[in-house]
């Protein structure tokens, strides 16, 4: 949780303190040049791919070590998924039965904003089951002018609940992401889907720089990143090795990544291919998770589309992977989700317990001295 600091006015009294406090900070910046100091450790392609390669139970031992390294274990974040606006989505994304461009396919019926008060229901029911984040999404290509004042006043009343706030809205420019950090929205998902190279196979109508654009401005901004994959869309391991170095590659790993599993859904063009096809090996999608935790130490992996063709073994296998983090809810946006029941009867069988919310406060604070009409600041720092 943040702590507050109290920024006021120095006195003489407080002298030697801020000597001593200084002296402090002098030995810390100085441990942060000394080379004996270790500096986290940003796997290459090649290791990324040696990691693949190693035979599942060792993959598994490795991920849960390093899991255990910088998580309680045992402890599980858990978010609950809302579509606030349905379909008629202008982008082309081959997986999504929300795109305009497969509606003809998948008869989708599009729907418009949810209400405010709807959605704090929601809100209020997802807190009472036991989760700790609410999640948001939009079927747009990026929010309009009219739709950021609908969208802040969601972060704030989903806030004012106590829960940890995560919107997905398309793309962001700079000024977009400044309102909702302003707004203290706690994490924002802006997937990459794939690597590079295969993106073209996924979607036309936004590039994979777009993606990183948005990326970089929520991260700029101050809001917690949240990024992943859909595994499964007829993409090699060579892009999945890929798309985690491409994680790698930004100055900061998202804070929270979704590997998804893809869940074909007829009518669009990735998933009446997957249908034909074949569906990718639920262990490789296990090995991508444990890749993932490996190489991205700190970040929540989430559980996310897939899930709920689990086995209870296959999900214990993923949460022995590193995954410590999972949707709560029937639905994920219009597709299918293990149900509520059922995942707190695994949880009691996995030991596994629920972490409490923790959301992003705001930066500055006025206070305002009733007495001597002063003002300071009280700044909450991480």
């Amino acid at each position: 949780m943040a702590g507050l600091l109290n920024i006021s006015e120095p006195n003489a009294d407080s002298h030697a303190q801020t000597l001593n406090h200084q002296n402090s900070s002098d030995d810390f910046l100085a441990s942060l040049t000394d080379a004996s100091q270790p500096t986290p450790h940003k796997h290459s392609r090649e290791e990324i791919a040696a990691l693949f390669d190693l035979p599942l139970m060792d993959l598994l031992l490795q991920a849960q070590t390093v899991h255990r390294e910088h998580f309680t274990a045992n402890e599980v974040q858990i978010s609950t998924l809302l579509s606030i606006k349905t379909g008629n989505c202008p982008e082309d994304c081959g997986y999504c039965s929300q795109s305009g461009h497969h509606r003809d396919t998948t008869k989708l019926q599009a729907e418009k904003r949810i209400e405010v008060d709807k959605v704090i229901a929601a809100a209020k029911r997802a807190k009472n089951s036991g989760s700790s984040r609410f999640c948001m999404g939009a079927a747009w290509k990026h929010p309009s002018a009219k739709d950021m004042p609908y969208v802040v006043e969601l972060i704030k009343e989903v806030k004012a609940l106590g829960l940890e706030t995560c919107m997905t809205l398309g793309m962001l420019d700079t000024n977009q992401a400044t309102q909702l950090a302003d707004a203290g929205l706690d994490y924002y998902n802006h997937n990459l889907d794939t690597s590079r190279s295969y993106y073209e196979q996924v979607v036309s109508t936004r590039s994979y720089d777009e993606r990183l654009d948005t990326i970089d401005n929520v991260r700029n901004s101050g809001i917690n990143v949240c990024s992943g994959n859909i595994v499964g869309m007829g993409e090699s391991r060579d892009d999945r090795i890929d798309w985690v170095h491409e994680l790698l590659k930004m100055p900061k790993a998202p804070e929270s990544i979704p590997v998804n599993l893809l869940v074909p859904i007829k009518g669009t063009p990735i998933g009446d291919k997957v249908l034909a096809e074949g569906q990718l090996s639920v262990l490789e999608w296990i090995r991508t998770i444990a890749v993932s935790r490996i190489c991205c130490p700190t970040s929540y992996v989430r559980l996310s589309a897939g899930r709920e063709s689990l086995s209870d073994s296959e999900q214990a296998l993923a949460f022995m992977a590193g995954a410590n983090s999972f949707f709560y809810g029937d639905k994920l946006l219009t597709t299918g989700n293990s149900s509520q029941s059922g995942d707190d009867r695994l949880m009691r069988e996995l030991g596994l317990t629920k972490q409490f919310a923790a959301p992003r406060a705001p930066k500055v604070l006025p206070v305002l001295d009733a007495m001597s009409g002063h003002q300071t600041q009280v700044v909450l720092a991480d």
